[in-house]
């Protein structure tokens, strides 16, 4: 339905643009006087002109040819707009305090002033001139509603809760936006998690993701079903229009191949369902990582005896399966040099601060020492069962015992050699550091580790293929970095330190992984 909308809009949008175009035409004619190029003036950034013409859309600079037309933009008085729509969860706190704590530290003021429910503008000021610089304009709704506007070509920049989706990637391409789903046309601004909450005077703690899809998918009916009261479960989730509801069925209900059950109750926000669901002694809830309330988080279990807590830590790392990277999606053309600013800060470590006092998880490196990670190496040593595992277990702990871990890991996509989004990048992250000389005169270790499906010494190869792979890819990316400064190996260990249990998709996805130890 959204995308249905989507292409109507833009539709729409392209008709009444075609009927303003003769206003908007614009000439651009060299110094020289040589050329002269003549089209429709699509947008400006301070620097460059983007206009359409007959030989297609066209990017001009503007130092080197005189602008005639009544739609000249002013090259003097030029003010910076950016468009931003999409999550409420994003848009609502997050990017206003981004953008207060970017304006603060490049001597510039904010006035905030708010439209509707949904649409409020940012203007700034540089604080010395008084003069305006910029108008940062925020719709905030929902994911759907993000992209929709981008197909419409009403934004600039999506705040999203979920991956794009194939169909949005192919109307995206259409609309001639690009490839959304590249590399370099989405990053991952923070991170939140999807978590199973209840009541607190609920007698259940913890749940399995298979549990929890069937609860999803209304198969598991009763409480008693999962150690608790015989008493019916219902069930609180977000808008089906939202970022977080439509994940939880990308990461639960697909792999388990089920649909979700059509009597849930929805809330339209994140403290609504949390309120709901602690209020519910019957009720439970999927909620975001940042907004649970007095509601009690269950941990998520599995038959092999694996546990693991939505913790910061454990989000950040990718331990905790339902980890929820939130995404900006940008198109393929110039934005203001204000704009690029601005999203270049946000992956700075003030902006990592900011990210952490709104509530979410950022995505600033830690270095985990061995003595904090006990309850991986005991969950390792109680799976082990032949000597041959025990022997691998061995080799593990000597060479990571002198290490700490990183918090940087990176993990695959379902069925794919591919990494997932948040892992992609994570490439672009450890890149940077590495640019940097944050690591310089250490031993950087990428380290490989597989499920248990398969012959062991097959996983162990394809495990140490991974961490080839991915220490490939990191180098490639890390153009200006001297890698002589540090050094950079491989190792693998296979399946001898299981995260989770092998008895489901997710168990498996998330024992796939490479990791990043130091010295």
């Amino acid at each position: 339905m959204h995308i249905w909308r989507a292409a109507s809009i833009a539709a729409l949008f392209l008709f009444g643009f075609v009927a303003s175009a003769i206003a908007q035409d614009i000439t651009l004619r060299s110094r020289d006087g040589s050329i002269e190029l003549t089209g429709t003036l699509l947008g400006f950034d301070g620097e460059f002109y983007r206009i359409g013409t007959k030989f297609g859309d066209l990017t001009m600079d503007s130092s080197g040819v005189l602008c005639e037309g009544p739609s000249c933009p002013s090259l003097t008085d030029y003010v910076a707009e950016l468009s931003i729509s999409g999550s409420a969860t994003i848009g609502s706190v997050l990017m206003p305090a981004l953008l207060e704590s970017f304006a603060l530290r490049n001597g510039l003021s904010t006035t905030r002033n708010v439209v509707d429910d949904t649409h409020f503008t940012y203007v700034l000021k540089d604080l010395r001139s008084a003069k305006v610089v910029g108008r940062f304009l925020f719709r905030v709704t929902n994911t759907d509603e993000g992209f929709a506007d981008l197909l419409a070509d009403e934004t600039d920049i999506v705040m999203a809760l979920r991956e794009i989706r194939p169909a949005e990637v192919a109307l995206a391409r259409e609309a001639g936006l690009g490839k959304l789903d590249e590399q370099n046309r989405a990053r991952v601004l923070a991170l939140d998690a999807l978590v199973p909450i209840v009541a607190a005077n609920n007698p259940v703690d913890s749940i399995s993701l298979a549990d929890l899809a069937r609860v999803l998918s209304g198969r598991l009916t009763n409480w008693r079903e999962l150690g608790g009261p015989d008493a019916p479960v219902t069930v609180h989730l977000r808008g089906a229009s939202s970022g977080l509801a439509q994940g939880l069925e990308d990461r639960v209900l697909r792999p388990a191949r089920t649909k979700l059950r059509v009597d849930s109750i929805r809330h339209a926000t994140n403290s609504a369902l949390a309120v709901a669901v602690s209020r519910d002694p019957f009720g439970l809830g999927v909620a975001s990582f940042s907004e649970i309330g007095n509601a009690k988080p269950l941990v998520l279990d599995g038959v092999c005896g694996f546990e693991v807590r939505a913790a910061r830590r454990s989000i950040k790392t990718e331990d905790y399966p339902l980890t929820a990277p939130m995404f900006l999606y940008l198109p393929a053309r110039r934005l203001p040099a204000l704009a690029r600013e601005f999203l270049s800060f946000t992956r700075t470590p003030p902006a990592q601060i900011v990210i952490r006092r709104a509530g979410f998880v950022d995505q600033a490196p830690e270095e985990v020492p061995l003595d904090l990670q006990g309850n991986r190496f005991a969950n390792a040593i109680s799976v082990t069962t032949d000597l041959d595992s025990l022997d691998e277990l061995k080799r593990m702990t000597e060479t990571l015992s002198q290490m700490r871990r990183l918090t940087t890991s990176f993990r695959f996509e379902t069925g794919s050699t591919g990494l997932d989004a948040q892992s992609r990048s994570n490439v672009q992250q450890l890149a940077r550091s590495l640019e940097g000389g944050i690591y310089d005169g250490r031993k950087l270790v990428f380290v490989g580790f597989s499920d248990g499906v398969g012959p062991a010494n097959g996983n162990l190869q394809i495990a140490k293929k991974r961490a080839d792979a991915v220490r490939r890819a990191v180098e490639q990316a890390a153009e200006t970095a001297d890698l002589n400064r540090i050094e950079i190996t491989t190792d693998a260990f296979g399946e001898a330190m299981p995260m989770a249990c092998d008895d489901t998709s997710w168990g498996r996805q998330v024992n796939r992984r490479v990791e990043v130890w130091l010295r």
